[in-house]
């Protein structure tokens, strides 16, 4: 079946998957959509005999239907490699009665690796698809992850060229080294004065500028995302939960057709958008838990059908999920509301003036298929400490609000459970000592931190978090919200 890509937000011509990984946000300021979900046609028995690579093809041969078997196996093999620190690409750990998706080894350490290591490859190949000669600038905003693992993905790949917008003091001190020190001479970091969702909203500004599109394209220039709003961000990590409950199946903890649980550390919806595609496919999922931290728009939305922007915004210990506007949520609302484009326009254009939307019982009554929780600053922390001294683990802080919701609401249902774990404890191991015994390590540097985790965890200290332990500042770049526009003009000489 030949899947093609329409606009959530109008009902304009289709486009086929490798324009739609090129142009990122379609025109009308929508996200792109597969004009249907494809079934993964095939016995769940067989997920078990393959690998991450193989499980890939399998599912993204099914979205990315223009691509050669070549090509598409091409830029998998070229992904999932040895820049991944085990050959699982990802370990699922059993602790405690629930399964951890280890989701974090990659070059940068964090979840984001899984989609953003196969993203240049889908670019380049979609731009020799499509005829384009323009350098593609992939404009990103990020809360944290997103931007190392872009930046990592993208630097020095030809015809590319990356500029990554991030909240100067929303971000750990780790996350924020691990950009600054990017190499490659086509890598731009820039720290803004405002929070994440201003960082998203001034970049989805110039994408939807035509003005700035017609400046760039005399220059020889193009657009394109690294954000879960690129479809080709999206699709790789509907992979996550397919290969999951392939090795739960492998290892024997689950019959064949048997339901599972997912729980999900969420922040723009991404990655629990991608688990309710793959159980939209097939795979025997029964409840997808939304887990958010004190920035809790998410929840409220699931549990009162109103999704309201306007509350304090929280700076956390598990900044990667500071946002107030999902922008993936967008994709799930144009799903239940019957994929009617211009109601679904309606509602995100309240969200952008009025900064609030709710959408109707019947649409609500979709939402089933979804459950919602949250952890407090507090128990994220407690949660941590209880199960390291429980089991020895130790967790990343956004894997902990997810590890909380499981305890508090999905493990009394008795279902094997995968808990998303989405980024190494390594990259924010103030928080996490401090959780284990703030007494203990409260005067200790960063990097002290890093060697006290090691001998705590026996786990070997990434080369994420040792190669910037010296590593020289390359990018110092800082300017205020507004100035975002004016910033990649002087970047990029227009």
């Amino acid at each position: 079946m030949n899947i093609m890509y329409k606009s959530t937000r109008s009902d304009g011509d289709k486009v086929t998957a490798s324009q739609a990984i090129l142009k990122g946000l379609a025109d009308d300021g929508g996200l792109f959509v597969p004009d249907s979900i494809p079934a993964l046609d095939l016995p769940l028995a067989a997920l078990s005999q393959m690998n991450y690579q193989q499980t890939a093809y399998e599912v993204m041969s099914r979205f990315f239907t223009d691509f050669t078997e070549e090509e598409l196996k091409s830029c998998i093999q070229g992904a999932y490699d040895d820049k991944f620190d085990t050959d699982e690409i990802a370990p699922l750990v059993k602790k405690d009665g629930a399964y951890y998706l280890e989701l974090f080894h990659g070059k940068t350490i964090a979840f984001k690796d899984m989609a953003l290591s196969i993203l240049p490859y889908l670019m380049t190949t979609s731009a020799k698809k499509n005829g384009v000669t323009n350098e593609i600038v992939i404009l990103t905003a990020t809360s944290g992850d997103t931007g190392k693992a872009a930046l990592a993905g993208f630097a020095d790949v030809p015809g590319t060229s990356i500029i990554v917008f991030y909240p100067k003091d929303g971000v750990s001190p780790i996350q924020e080294r691990q950009m600054l020190t990017q190499k490659g001479d086509n890598t731009t970091v820039v720290g803004i004065i405002g929070n994440f969702d201003d960082a998203q909203t001034g970049v989805k500004k110039m994408f939807n500028s035509k003005e700035l599109a017609e400046r760039m394209n005399a220059k020889g220039y193009q657009f394109s995302s690294a954000n879960s709003i690129n479809i080709g961000r999206l699709v790789p990590q509907i992979v996550y939960y397919v290969y999951a409950y392939g090795q739960l199946l492998k290892k024997g903890e689950i019959t064949e057709g048997e339901k599972i649980d997912v729980v999900v550390p969420t922040g723009n919806f991404g990655n629990i958008l991608a688990a309710y595609y793959a159980k939209n496919m097939g795979i025997p999922i029964e409840i997808l838990y939304c887990a958010s931290n004190e920035n809790k728009v998410l929840y409220d939305f699931f549990h009162t059908g109103k999704y309201d922007r306007k509350r304090e915004f929280v700076l956390t210990s598990s900044p990667s999920m500071d946002i107030l506007i999902s922008s993936n949520l967008e994709r799930l609302i144009y799903r239940i509301a019957g994929e009617d484009a211009e109601k679904t326009k309606n509602l995100m254009d309240a969200l952008t003036g009025e900064g609030e939307y709710e959408i109707t019982a019947e649409m609500k009554a979709q939402l089933d298929s979804f459950a919602s929780g949250y952890a407090t600053e507090e128990q994220t922390a407690e949660t941590i400490c209880n199960v390291y001294k429980k089991t020895d683990y130790i967790m990343d802080t956004h894997t902990a609000v997810a590890s909380h919701v499981y305890y508090d609401l999905a493990k009394e249902n008795g279902r094997k459970t995968v808990i998303a774990s989405t980024a190494s404890p390594y990259k924010f191991t103030r928080s996490v000592m401090d959780a284990i015994d703030k007494e203990k390590y409260d005067k200790m540097t960063d990097f002290e931190l890093v060697d006290e985790l090691h001998i705590l965890s026996g786990v070997a200290i990434p080369n994420a978090i040792e190669e910037i332990r010296s590593a020289p500042i390359l990018h110092n770049t800082v300017c205020d919200k507004n100035e975002m526009q004016a910033t990649v003009e002087k970047i990029l000489g227009l």
